[in-house]
């Protein structure tokens, strides 16, 4: 009696463990896609998407951020306002946190465009010819200039936007093109 009772809360805890942490999906972190996408990863390195965590240091932008109203000398790295933006998944399961805990996470890297790899990877790993559709169906986000996600950081809420200074001005068509290099794939999908 006691073992079932026993093997009937541990059921339970472990019930009440995988509902808390509900059905999202992991981020696995840039160098994961780096594994099967090595030229759009080389190409993404060079956009300041894989180096937006270090406009938030002390100095960094300096003029930049004057401009936009904002302290020059003040660290940003932990400000919430700033990290949502400048790392990957920051405020969802599984995404960014902090510096010290989830540093593999800092930057806007892929899946802050893509969505959270951990399930479409997935079916990635399984089936190099997999379809395009089960894989967005398993979270896979393929941002176009009609269905985009880059919004909600280069939106009129960001400090920097074009009232600011008209650089900032977002056009997804060409932001598109210059996020990464879009190489054709060596699988139809």
């Amino acid at each position: 009696m006691i073992k079932k009772l026993l093997l009937v809360c541990f059921s339970l805890m472990l019930i009440a463990a995988f509902s808390a942490t509900g059905n999202a999906a992991d981020y696995m972190g840039a160098k994961k896609c780096k594994a099967c996408h090595l030229k759009q990863y080389k190409s993404w390195q060079k956009t300041s998407m894989a180096t937006s965590f270090e406009n938030l240091k002390p100095g960094i932008k300096a003029e930049e951020k004057k401009k936009a109203g904002l302290d020059p000398e003040k660290d940003y790295t932990a400000d919430p306002d700033c990290v949502r933006c400048h790392t990957t998944g920051y405020g969802k399961p599984g995404g960014f946190t902090s510096l010290a805990e989830t540093p593999k996470l800092i930057n806007v890297q892929c899946e802050g465009c893509h969505g959270p790899g951990g399930d479409f990877r997935m079916i990635m790993k399984k089936n190099k010819k997999f379809k395009l559709a089960d894989a967005k169906t398993a979270g896979l986000l393929v941002p176009t200039e009609a269905e985009n996600n880059c919004m909600e950081c280069h939106g009129p809420d960001s400090p920097f936007n074009e009232k600011v200074d008209p650089k900032y001005k977002f056009e997804i068509k060409e932001r598109l093109e210059n996020t990464h290099k879009h190489f054709p794939l060596k699988y139809k999908h």
